[in-house]
C-alpha cells in the first residue's frame, strides 16, 4: 500500500493554516469566497452535502484511491489531525459506498470535521444521526474492496481544481470551494470587501433603484 507520508511527517513538516483565518472563513459562504478567489477552486456541482444542513470549514488531507477501493481512507483516518477534512478522488469511479457508518464513527473519534468526496456514500440515516458533515455525488449501496493503493497528502485533482495539504474547503448547501493555503488571507480580505459592497448595494435597492441603475448596464435592444 502505497501511503504518501507518516505521522511524524504530518505534524511536523505540514504548515498549519492559523484559526483565526478558518474562524473567519466560517462567516462566508461558499459563494462570497469563491468570487473573492477570482471565481477558482468550485468543485464539480454535483457534489453537495448530504443534509443541506451541513456546513464545512476547514484544512485539506487530500486522499487519492482506486477506483471502488476505500483502504486509503481508512488509513487517512488514522492519520488526520483534528479539525482536518478529508477530501478524496476515487479515480472517477462513483457507482460505489466509499464511506459509511463504521468509518463516520471513527472519523468523529479523531477529530476529523468531514469529507468531501468525488464518489458516493452509504448508510445515509446513520451519518444524519451522528451528523457528521459528507459531501458527495450521492448515495450508492454497493461496497469496496481493501486492496489498497494511493496517496495520503500528495496533491490531488477533482475535474480543473488541485487540492493539497492545508488549502483551505469552504461547503454548504450550495457546494464546495478550495481556496489554497497561501492564498487565504487575500481571499478573507476581498470577501469582507465583497460582503461591504453588497450591503451597500442593498440600501440602494431599498431606496428604489434598480440592479441594473446600480451596476450601469444598458437595456439589451430587442
Amino acid at each position: 500500500m502505497n501511503v504518501g507520508v507518516n505521522v511524524a511527517k504530518l505534524s511536523k513538516d505540514v504548515k498549519l493554516l492559523e484559526q483565526r483565518y478558518i474562524d473567519l472563513a466560517r462567516s462566508y459562504s461558499p459563494a462570497t469566497l469563491l468570487e473573492a478567489s477570482e471565481k477558482k477552486g468550485a468543485l464539480s456541482s454535483g457534489i453537495k452535502p448530504i443534509s443541506k444542513h451541513f456546513r464545512i470549514c476547514g484544512p485539506a488531507l487530500p486522499v487519492s484511491s482506486p477506483p471502488g477501493d476505500n483502504l486509503m481512507l481508512h488509513e487517512a483516518i488514522t492519520l488526520a489531525r483534528p479539525g482536518d477534512v478529508l477530501v478524496v478522488e476515487t479515480s472517477r469511479e462513483y457507482e460505489a459506498g466509499y464511506w459509511g457508518d463504521i468509518m463516520t464513527h471513527a472519523a468523529l473519534e479523531r477529530g476529523i470535521q468531514g469529507i468531501v468526496i468525488d464518489g458516493c456514500v452509504r448508510d445515509y440515516d446513520d451519518i444524519i444521526q451522528a451528523n457528521f458533515p459528507v459531501f458527495s455525488r450521492g448515495l450508492c449501496i454497493r461496497g469496496t474492496t481493501k486492496k489498497g493503493g494511493g496517496t495520503i497528502n500528495d496533491p490531488i485533482k477533482i475535474g480543473e481544481v488541485t487540492i493539497s495539504t492545508g488549502d483551505l474547503i469552504v461547503g454548504n448547501s450550495d457546494g464546495v470551494v478550495v481556496i489554497p493555503k497561501e492564498k487565504v488571507p487575500v481571499v478573507l480580505n476581498n470577501a469582507k470587501k465583497r460582503e461591504d459592497l453588497e450591503k451597500v448595494i442593498r440600501e440602494e435597492i431599498k431606496k428604489g433603484k434598480t440592479t441594473m441603475d446600480i451596476y450601469g448596464w444598458k437595456p439589451s435592444k430587442n
